[in-house]
């Protein structure tokens, strides 16, 4: 599973960091970005809690 963040619907409330800090860091810009290629197993739900959690829906799963 990858978790892909749409830079131009995304605006920056850290949602998904806060429910997911391994999957997803903030940029110098103020939005959100994987942080990773491949999302772990043991990492998945809380995935998908980000993708679920984001006001905008800017986190897409491929």
């Amino acid at each position: 599973m990858k978790i892909i963040v749409n830079t131009d619907a995304c605006i920056g409330c850290g949602a998904c960091y806060n429910s997911a800090e391994d999957l997803f860091e903030m940029t110098d810009d103020g939005l959100s970005k994987a942080k990773v290629e491949e999302v772990p197993e043991d990492k998945k739900q809380a995935a998908l809690d980000a993708i679920a959690g984001c006001p905008t829906g800017a986190i897409t799963e491929e």
